[in-house]
């Protein structure tokens, strides 16, 4: 159980993958203006990462055994299909959230978090239940991740703010100050 736990934590704060190991850029620096937005978008990547961690392990445990080399498309496969999947959901249950996701919603089809859960997975050899775990910590990292830069990010709106570090200057600014605050856990778990 304790393993469980270490796994869990240690995907979403110690080892985020968007803060620690900065992976899925793009979304976070894209979408996290809106908090309403990022956590949606948050949500779409949790179910995204568990669809993919199932998949990696029952693929990497049963049908890739002595093809290795099939690995990477074969993730690659499974995630564009979970994405096309969660676009359909969202467009047929939220035309509003679609819209306002734009093109990041199918950017989660080459989002590197979501491949590196995949490969990461399968690379520490981690069974069923631990995958899960994995996915579902890794999931609401990036999730914390949008939601903590997004939440900033609309604070910011109603401060005067000199225009040379506006948009993409204090952007990076604040995503580097989240960045070394999470980076601070890996000294309590160490």
């Amino acid at each position: 159980m304790n393993e469980l736990i270490w796994i869990f934590i240690s995907a979403l704060l110690v080892n985020n993958f968007t803060l620690s190991m900065f992976l899925g850029l793009c979304p976070f620096l894209g979408v996290s203006a809106q908090l309403q937005t990022a956590f949606r978008l948050g949500l779409a990547n949790i179910f995204v990462m568990v669809i993919t961690a199932l998949a990696s392990y029952a693929l990497n445990t049963w049908v890739l055994i002595h093809a290795p080399y099939l690995r990477l498309i074969s993730f690659i496969i499974v995630i564009a299909s979970a994405v096309q999947f969660v676009e359909m959901a969202i467009k047929k249950l939220s035309p509003e959230l679609f819209k306002a996701l734009g093109i990041f919603l199918p950017l989660i089809t080459t989002n590197c978090a979501i491949l590196g859960l995949a490969l990461f997975s399968t690379n520490k050899g981690y069974g069923f239940l631990e995958g899960l775990i994995y996915a579902i910590g890794a999931g609401l990292g990036v999730t914390l991740a949008l939601v903590l830069l997004a939440g900033v990010r609309e604070e910011t709106r109603i401060l005067q703010i000199p225009r040379l570090v506006r948009g993409a200057a204090l952007n990076l600014i604040i995503a580097g100050i989240i960045s070394l605050a999470f980076m601070g856990f890996a000294g309590l778990f160490g």
